[in-house]
Formats: structure tokens, sequence, C-alpha cells
């Protein structure tokens, strides 16, 4: 497994008063939001950003993410694309694979790595380069630099919550935010597209009816008895060096989790748990509720579900066979409410 797409699936994805504050909340942006005065600057991951007006050919790198592109088509910027390197072929948004895969491709290719390499980059003359993560912009992986990229005059945006990785020389800020990422890091990318391209009324409203959708979930849910949820990938086995499936913990799991009135299986544990997790540790697990990750057609979460259930019968959830399915929904991204409701409904199942 090439660096770049360990580093991001380990893992997993600005604020409107202040993008330099990758996490902070953009209340005021839902509240009141303002038309972008250009030239239009902030600080991005330490590096000065400076737009003078809306960018109009983006290029959009992997980083086996797809929240970025996603976010781009909520807010209807996809004529602002011109080429996008993120896709998932399964998505809890049924409208999703097909806006995505509408998106010009710009006839990119992946390296070694995982994403466009540099000299594709750079012949494609974008005017922006947009990363999930620092390290799409690492010269050791093949790809553009950020000093690359500024001296052939295209800008480059890394999502700020994602500063710190892949980024040897983070700050304290950077890793922090990285650590406690969340449902808001979500909008807060969202609430930065907003300025960037003047479009701030739409973000606005978009984060108002995501951010509206969660909160009444997180009220049904207030109060009732805590239950254990286990989010697993079976299909990114890769991620762990004993072959299980990935269990997804930390950051913004536990927050989508939590949103939904659970709580994480493995709540609290370190971000070495996906890599090492064992099977004892597996079968010690307490768990009310399976969620069962998908990211590829084909995949068949049902068949993956009564498979666990079969091999892990000391869950409750195998007692009770109850499951859910997520996929973009549970990783940063503009689709967390969408996770949040589905575990919500089998959480009330359960209960």
């Amino acid at each position: 497994m090439g660096g770049a797409i360990a580093a991001v699936l380990v893992s997993a994805v600005a604020a409107c008063a202040d993008p330099s504050t990758p996490d902070s909340t953009p209340v005021a942006a839902v509240a009141s939001p303002a038309r972008t005065s250009y030239p239009l600057s902030f600080d991005n991951c330490g590096q000065k950003v400076t737009f003078t007006r809306p960018p109009e050919r983006v290029l959009i790198l992997n980083g086996t993410s797809v929240g970025e592109v996603e976010s781009f088509v909520l807010l209807g910027l996809q004529d602002h694309i011109l080429a996008n390197a993120q896709s998932y072929g399964v998505s809890d948004d049924p409208t999703m694979v097909a806006a995505v895969s509408r998106i010009p491709k710009g006839g990119l290719a992946q390296n070694d790595n995982f994403d466009v390499p540099a000299e594709q980059v750079l012949a494609a003359r974008p005017d922006l380069v947009v990363s999930t993560w620092s390290g799409g912009f690492e010269a050791r992986n093949g790809f553009a630099t950020r000093a690359q990229l500024a001296n052939a005059g295209i800008h480059s945006l890394v999502n700020p919550v994602n500063c710190a990785m892949g980024k040897t020389d983070a700050s304290k800020a950077e890793k922090d935010a990285y650590k406690k990422q969340s449902i808001e890091s979500s909008f807060a990318f969202i609430t930065l597209l907003g300025r960037i391209f003047d479009v701030q009324a739409k973000a606005a409203t978009v984060v108002g009816e995501l951010r509206g959708r969660v909160d009444a979930v997180r009220a049904g849910a207030h109060g009732e008895p805590e239950q254990k949820v286990l989010v697993a990938f079976p299909g990114m086995s890769m991620m762990n060096s004993n072959g299980l499936p990935a269990v997804m913990t930390g950051g913004i799991y536990d927050d989508v989790i939590r949103a939904a009135g659970g709580v994480n299986a493995f709540e609290g544990k370190s971000s070495e748990t996906t890599a090492t997790l064992n099977t004892e540790q597996l079968a010690a697990a307490s768990v009310d509720l399976l969620v069962v990750g998908a990211f590829e057609p084909g995949e068949d979460p049902a068949a993956e579900a009564r498979r666990l259930f079969a091999e892990y019968p000391q869950w409750a959830a195998s007692k009770t066979r109850n499951y859910t399915t997520v996929s973009d929904g549970i990783y940063l991204g503009p689709l967390n409410a969408w996770a949040v409701e589905k575990i919500a409904k089998a959480l009330d199942a359960r209960g």
C-alpha cells in the first residue's frame, strides 16, 4: 500500500470569520452571510493564499477522499471543476454517485501513491488545486508541491482540518484540530468554499439544513441509554495488520456516532487501533449495533454483517442481528447527516 493511501485511510478529511482556525464553527456565516470581497487572503496550513476572483479551473486531488468534491456538488460549483480525481462507487446520498461521475476527470491517472503526479497537475494548468491533506503536495510521493504550483501561478488549498496530516512541521494547533475533527469540520469546509467562490449565502443554507438534521437527531437521542456502536469496513482489511475489517474510531467517527445517540465501541482508543486490532480485542468489544461500511460497488454489506455475527456471536448485536450500512457519510465531508440518521434509526430499532 502506498504512503498516501495508508495515511489517508488510517485517518479516514475553515471558518467563516477566520479560515486560519480550521475547526471553528461557522455560526456567523449561517446567521448573516456576506458577499466575498476580493482580494480574499487567509492562512492555509501556514501558507498565505490570496484569491482575486473565484477560481474557474479547479483540480481536485484524490487523497482517497470524496468529501471535497461532494462539497463542491452541494454548493453547485461543478462548473468550476476542470478535473476531479475523487470518486467512491457508493454513497449514503443516492444522488451523489451520479453527480460526481458527471464531473470531468480530465484524463488524470494516478501514480503508485494513489494520486495525480506532478507533471499531470502542472500540464492541466488549473488555477486551483485542492487536496484533502497536506500530503497531497509532497514531492517524495511524486506530487506537485505548493511551491511548484505557486511558481506556475496556481493556487493550492488543503482542507484546513487536515493540515497536520502529511505535514512534517505541523503546529500544535493544526495537530489538535486534526485530532478533534468533527461534523463541524465538515461544515467548516463548506463555509470556506462559500467564501472563496462568493457563494456564502448558498453555503449558509446548505450548512444550516445539514446542521438542522443532525441537531434534530441529537435532540431525539438525548436522555436515551447509551448503546455501543462498532463501525467496520470489511473492504478495507488491508488497513489492519491482522486482516480484520478496518474498525473506525476517534475524531469524526466518534462524533457521528455520538450525534446518533450511540458510543463508539472503541471510543478513546488511539489512532493505531485500526491498524493493530486483533481478533481477541474485537471479540471482547461491547457491540449493540454493527455498522458495516462500504466504499466500492459490488460489496455485500448484508453478507458481511452475517459473517461478522457468526464470527463474534458474543456481541449483543449478533443476537439481535441489528446492523446498518454507511459509506461516505461517516467520513469528513458534507454527508454526515445521512450517516447520523441511518445509525440513529438502527439504534431506535435496537432500543
